[in-house]
């Protein structure tokens, strides 16, 4: 068993300002700075360590579901119900490209590792890649063996992996133009990487958590007790792997033991869904946010 006093369940900020439900909160890369968007079409920017509202991103023409950042914190990628995938310069605010393609809504973005290149992840089941540094509005891939929505997409450097309504894990070694698909039976709403790279989490509308080996696709483990059912919700592992942490459509948060699955700690977190967690890089620190409006700051 692990350190409970360890996990961050005190309330270190409130960090308001959305007119509407959040529906991501994310961790820059150093953990300085986090951004967030949702219901009310903008994005921001944070310092939570000090809880203050840095700046605000409007571009959008529905709902925001999903936001990235480069590793240099100078553009930021977002995406949702306008169908569009935009690439921003974080500095002056202003949107340098506008990705079309899409045949409906966009659910998620992310970054490669050089910031070259934006995959997306849509309701049209598709996986779409975008090259940040061409002028051509084409994508220059488009994976379309889902038979559903696809909902969340990561990515190491030569792989993108990406979970779908339809059940699915898919790998695509982008190098070798190879696909695996493991088939976990339930629709997967959000995936995220272990970090040492070696798992997988995928969150499910089971209402359960599945660890997967990346190498066999080997079920590991899965984490139950919170209720995840009609809702995109986030999951992750904390920064040492040793604990899962997710959250709850009643409002809570819950964190596992990730070897033997016990829920270590839960606790009332938001007055609604809590759709979005983000792990602090180095810190025993996270960030929540909620369909309350509201991001959190967690410390230990």
């Amino acid at each position: 068993m692990s350190d409970v006093s360890e996990l961050p369940s005190k309330e270190a900020n409130v960090l308001k300002g959305h007119e509407g439900g959040v529906l991501a909160a994310r961790f820059n890369s150093d953990g300085n700075y986090c951004l967030s968007c949702g219901k009310d079409r903008t994005i921001r920017l944070w310092n939570p360590h000090r809880g203050i509202h840095i700046k605000t991103y409007k571009s959008h023409g529905r709902e925001v579901r999903d936001v990235h950042v480069t590793k240099d914190n100078s553009k930021l990628v977002s995406c949702g119900g306008d169908r569009q995938v935009f690439y921003w310069d974080v500095a002056t605010g202003r949107v340098i490209r506008k990705f079309r393609g899409h045949g409906s809504e966009v659910n998620a973005v992310k970054f490669n590792e050089y910031a070259s290149v934006v995959v997306s992840a849509g309701y049209d089941q598709s996986l779409r890649a975008w090259d940040c540094r061409s002028h051509s509005t084409e994508p220059i891939q488009i994976i379309d063996t889902f038979s559903d929505s696809v909902m969340s997409v990561c990515l190491t450097k030569t792989e993108i992996i990406a979970g779908s309504v339809d059940g699915t894990v898919r790998t695509f070694d982008i190098r070798i133009g190879r696909e695996m698909s493991d088939n976990l039976g339930q629709p997967v709403n959000c995936i995220s990487m272990s970090n040492d790279d070696n798992c997988i989490l995928a969150g499910c509308l089971d209402s359960t958590l599945r660890l997967l080996d990346r190498s066999t696709g080997e079920l590991l483990q899965e984490y139950k007790g919170h209720i995840c059912k009609s809702y995109k919700l986030d999951c992750c592992l904390t920064n040492t792997d040793a604990h899962v942490a997710g959250g709850s459509e009643d409002g809570y948060i819950y964190f596992w033991d990730l070897v033997d699955a016990s829920v270590l700690s839960r606790f009332r977190a938001h007055s609604s869904v809590v759709t979005s967690v983000s792990y602090h890089p180095t810190e025993n620190c996270m960030v929540s946010a909620s369909v309350d409006g509201t991001i959190k700051v967690w410390k230990a």
